[in-house]
């Protein structure tokens, strides 16, 4: 894939930074593990128009290298690789790119980081649910997935309990979910669920005493 365009090497438009016209479009599809994220985010790319990138919080942590974490590190490790890709959502979005982001907001703090960074009117908050017994037949079907994070993801992924549109991927199935979201990009709510969500939730009072649930 080209990562560059022709230009002349004293091609003086090669040193102006690109304007951003506009940011771009995320689509925050928010659920358990095994609820079916992926699966719906690959679907959206293929019925979306226009150019989107699927940025999943799995792929920040595939990269990351060195030795054993220990246990007593692990969260913490996990909420800096979270918070860096907040940023790079962020980022991406700021620099005009439409976005299908694949993460869980089963820590209340994701969700109030996001609602600080993301510009809400440009966000679009899917709630993908499942019932927990099919969760666990994912979980333990796929063998590559932690036993028993679906279950304890499940009460609090979506606790907060305002979306955009919510889709359960026990009735459908990724591309009929894919096009629920596309029918709902033509005619977006508002205010959206960001906005909402950043009035009620990002007071300081609530940021001050929001927990951090598991």
């Amino acid at each position: 894939m080209a990562t560059e365009a022709a230009q002349g090497i004293a091609d003086p438009e090669s040193a102006r930074i690109p304007e951003t016209v506009a940011g771009g479009t995320v689509i925050l599809l928010n659920g358990t593990s095994s609820s079916g994220k992926s699966s719906i985010a690959r679907e959206l790319l293929d019925v979306l128009d226009g150019t989107w990138f699927h940025m999943p919080v799995d792929a920040f942590h595939a990269m990351r290298g060195g030795g054993e974490i220990a246990d007593d590190d692990l969260q913490a490790e996990i909420d800096r690789t979270a918070k860096g890709f907040h940023r790079a959502v962020a980022g991406m979005a700021a620099g005009g790119n439409n976005l299908v982001v694949d993460h869980p907001l089963s820590r209340r703090w994701r969700l109030l980081d996001l609602l600080g960074l993301l510009v809400p009117e440009d966000t679009v908050l899917v709630g993908v649910r499942c019932p927990l017994p099919e969760l666990e037949r994912r979980e333990n079907e796929r063998g590559d997935r932690q036993r028993g994070l679906a279950a304890m993801q499940y009460g609090e992924v979506h606790s907060h309990q305002l979306h955009d549109l919510d889709v359960d991927s026990s009735l459908l199935n990724p591309r009929e979910c894919a096009l629920r979201v596309r029918d709902l990009l033509a005619d977006r709510p508002r205010p959206t669920a960001f906005e909402t969500l950043r009035r009620t939730l990002r007071t300081p009072q609530a940021l001050r005493t929001s927990p951090k649930a598991g």
